[in-house]
């Protein structure tokens, strides 16, 4: 039986991280992590679940967005979204009128990766499988129908993508065993947000260390000698035998970021996140090419808009760490994308996470990658951090320093009706109390 799309509700949730200086950066200093979460209603009952991460201000901006988007979405057959999904994808980036306000960036495409990210969810509702499963199990033609190549033939076409697939089909089904057994590996972020103490700092590693957590990651960016501090007492407490990164937020311009990494080679670092403007093509292979011998690779992609600016970064060798989020490219359908091309230059991809429910969604498509992509875990780990997981219905489940994967249907996007009412803003009855206790400024 055919079922519509009856109704796109969205809602502007955010919670008061600033508070506290849990997600802080050199650019970044005072987030409060927030979603606009999107409810997707069909005319059979089933509900979809999705969501764009926001740090705060703007969300608002965002909502507004989705509202626009509304009526491309509504009255549309399910089942015809689903049976040609790269059409569908095409259809809403390239609505004449709003892609201008793109395009396939920005604004325009957080809403875009929300309601696309609630329609992967509704999918898999239906089809009552998580989706890492609901992946896995497509044929290698039945995913690559979901991809629109437009812009990136160049690198990669139809026909590769599908090839590529299939010379990974031996072996999916012990590989999905072994991860539903042992989970994915994990990196810790929360040890090195740049607003904690010392103290904090210490007291996290070896809490993490407890945890079997053997990647960390630090911020740095804002001063060299308060990052030297830092990452000393880091390398301290978790020893030179585990893996170090860190993450500037693109704190800096080129040749500042190649000064400032080789004051800081002695940590042993594994790779320098964002260390210029994530727009900056060039500026990355050049960073890049100069870290080289210091044995210091390039990670980025969190604010990496679209599969192009992914296809170019990659064509340049200007990273040597792939790191997609869930919510700044436009849903699943475009990350896939930038997995094959990634698995085509031999690229680890490592999934940008935490923030609001980011980790829940990139477990999916990590766990995907190993099964069907690239077959390994050299390389590759999934961010961590442990806030607001108990806003969500399925949480993650992180073991011995690793993503257990999600075994319930869906995108393990739906947060708990309770958090709607007192994290919506700004009428959520939190953010109320803290109107009144003078904590924040309620808005005009």
């Amino acid at each position: 039986m055919e079922a519509k799309i009856v109704k796109v509700d969205v809602k502007d949730v955010r919670f008061p991280t600033s508070l506290t200086g849990d997600g802080s950066d050199a650019m970044h200093t005072d987030p409060d992590y927030s979603c606009a979460y999107v409810i997707l209603t069909s005319s059979d009952g089933t509900l979809g679940y999705g969501l764009t991460f926001t740090i705060g201000k703007g969300t608002e901006v965002v909502v507004t967005a989705v509202k626009a988007l509304a009526p491309l979405i509504v009255g549309k057959v399910v089942q015809d979204i689903f049976g040609d999904f790269a059409k569908f994808w095409r259809d809403i980036t390239s609505d004449s009128q709003l892609r201008w306000i793109g395009p396939e960036k920005g604004v325009i495409h957080l809403a875009t990766a929300a309601v696309i990210n609630a329609l992967w969810d509704l999918w898999a509702r239906m089809e009552g499988k998580p989706i890492w499963k609901l992946l896995v199990d497509m044929t290698p033609e039945q995913l690559v129908s979901t991809i629109d190549f437009r812009y990136i033939t160049d690198v990669i076409t139809k026909e590769e993508a599908i090839e590529l697939l299939k010379k990974k089909e031996d072996g999916k089904k012990e590989r999905e065993a072994k991860l539903v057994h042992d989970g994915y590996p994990a990196y810790c972020t929360s040890v090195g947000w740049i607003g904690y103490s010392d103290e904090k700092i210490k007291e996290l590693c070896k809490q993490k260390l407890k945890e079997s957590f053997t990647a960390f990651k630090a911020k740095v960016g804002q001063n060299l000698q308060n990052d030297k501090r830092r990452l000393s007492i880091i390398r301290k407490e978790i020893g030179n035998d585990n893996l170090l990164m860190v993450d500037a937020n693109q704190k800096w311009d080129v040749k500042e970021a190649i000064d400032w990494m080789k004051e800081l080679t002695n940590f042993n670092l594994l790779w320098i996140e964002e260390p210029t403007s994530p727009d900056d093509i060039l500026g990355h292979a050049a960073i890049s090419k100069a870290l080289k011998p210091y044995g210091i690779g390039v990670a980025t992609g969190e604010q990496c808009q679209n599969r192009v600016m992914f296809k170019q970064m990659l064509q340049a060798e200007a990273l040597q760490f792939c790191q997609i989020d869930s919510c700044r490219l436009g849903g699943i359908n475009e990350i896939l994308s930038v997995y094959l091309m990634a698995a085509k230059y031999s690229v680890p991809v490592c999934p940008h996470a935490g923030g609001v429910g980011l980790c829940e969604l990139v477990q999916h498509l990590a766990a995907w990658d190993y099964i069907s992509v690239s077959g390994s875990f050299d390389k590759r780990m999934v961010e961590y951090v442990e806030h607001l997981h108990e806003h969500f219905e399925t949480p993650v489940t992180i073991r011995k320093g690793r993503y257990m994967l999600p075994l319930r249907p869906g995108y393990s996007t739906k947060m708990k009706d309770k958090t709607i009412e007192d994290y919506q803003y700004p009428d959520g009855n939190v953010w109320k109390e803290m109107f009144e206790e003078g904590k924040f400024t309620k808005p005009l």
